[in-house]
């Protein structure tokens, strides 16, 4: 297209600020936003929306933000919304993020200055690869970098730019939507929907150029608790049944070489205790369960159970209890029914010079739940590599071809209608 031709893009500069303010999520608040600093960078996006012209830009009390990009054709075009979270990961650090760009990258390992014990090797990120010449944002060693999702934020951000620079350029209604809490599964959970007014929408959140992500794991959660019995330990012969003990020889019991994180990939799911803790009176384990069907998450809970079972016929005065609590659900079965989301966005990467890649993500996006909420919602390619992590990157090619990408779906969205 003409207009981009010469367009000046402006994500890096958004990027590299955005990524400056702490987001971190927390998962043991009970608050929505989890943290009110979320609600900082939120007010950034806002003004910046708002110098765009974008009038009906705010913040809520939740910390979601809103507006609405008005539509420059006649045509009835579908409402589509992009959306991207401006949380990030409590796994690492997201305070003091110092970005770096290492400009023209040849190959080499990129030894992060604050600490070079962390270093960005190529055979440890084979999408390097594709980077020669390039030039590669990452943080300096010590903190995350906070692509996932501030690059979508910038991305996204840089699209509403190219098209109020753009009036002549004719697109429909576009709703811009960021989130908070995306990485702690709560991403959602008090969205408005009828405000947001949209008739589908793209997640900004996935990682290789290219991708587009039409899948994603289903996931429960269970909450095992295990009653034992208490003693006097001087005292305990033939009586003390330790709830401790118990746990550590259900999870000693999981598979080792199947249904395991650190031994599953592709379409394989796993059983993954992510937390334990108690006495020797009562010990609680939390699992999380995923696969992309629902009829083998129920097996794989029913294992974690017969395992259960099979443990206490050695403990016979204690006792368990069991609780399985729905976090999301594939998106597929959602989208398998609007073909077009997917034809449009592969037409998009066509014409963005790209090859396309569908793909299914081992996790979940906003886009899993939004899909069940009613909003149907596949997910793009940011560009964000090894995430939740000290070594994060991101390429700034990668990012202006996700603009481009966007760009040219919001035109394919109109002209089909």
């Amino acid at each position: 297209m003409e207009a981009l031709k010469n367009y000046q893009y402006t994500a890096l500069n958004r990027f590299l600020n955005y990524v400056k303010i702490d987001t971190q999520s927390d998962p043991n608040s009970p608050t929505c936003p989890s943290t009110e600093k979320q609600k900082d960078l939120g007010r950034v996006l806002v003004n910046e929306l708002l110098e765009l012209g974008l009038s009906d830009a705010h913040l809520d009390e939740h910390g979601y933000v809103y507006a609405t990009l008005p539509a420059t054709t006649d045509k009835k075009v579908p409402v589509i919304c992009f959306c991207s979270h401006m949380d990030t990961s409590p796994d690492c650090s997201g305070a003091g993020v110092k970005p770096i760009i290492h400009y023209n990258y040849q190959g080499e390992d990129l030894v992060l200055p604050d600490d070079p014990n962390q270093v960005i090797r190529l055979v440890d990120h084979p999408d390097l690869e594709n980077q020669i010449g390039n030039d590669i944002v990452s943080a300096s060693g010590t903190t995350l970098l906070g692509a996932d999702n501030k690059a979508g934020l910038a991305e996204i951000m840089d699209v509403v730019h190219f098209f109020v620079k753009h009036p002549e350029v004719k697109h429909g209604t576009l709703k811009i939507l960021f989130t908070p809490d995306e990485e702690i599964g709560r991403g959602v959970n008090k969205v408005d929907l009828k405000k947001l007014g949209a008739d589908f929408a793209y997640t900004v959140d996935g990682e290789t150029l290219g991708s587009i992500e039409n899948e994603t794991f289903s996931a429960d959660g269970i909450t095992l608790t295990i009653h034992g019995v208490s003693s006097h330990p001087g005292f305990a012969k033939g009586n003390m049944e330790s709830a401790i003990k118990i746990a550590s020889e259900i999870v000693a019991e999981l598979p080792k070489e199947k249904l395991s994180p650190e031994s599953t990939a592709g379409n394989e799911g796993f059983i993954h205790p992510v937390a334990i803790q108690g006495s020797v009176e009562e010990a609680r384990l939390e699992f999380i369960i995923r696969d992309f069907t629902d009829e083998a998450l129920v097996e794989h809970e029913k294992l974690v159970e017969a395992i259960t079972q099979k443990v206490l016929l050695q403990y016979p005065k204690s006792s368990y209890s069991f609780t399985v609590t729905e976090q999301y659900r594939n998106m597929k079965k959602v989208l398998d029914q609007h073909p077009q989301l997917i034809d449009f966005g592969i037409e998009a990467l066509h014409r963005s010079g790209l090859q396309p890649k569908l793909q299914s993500i081992r996790g979940g996006t906003d886009g899993s739940r939004l899909s069940f909420m009613g909003l149907p919602c596949p997910n793009f390619f940011a560009g964000e590599h090894a995430f939740h992590s000290k070594v994060e990157w991101v390429s700034v090619q990668d990012m202006q071809k996700a603009v481009e990408t966007l760009i040219n779906l919001a035109l394919i969205w109109e002209e089909k209608s």
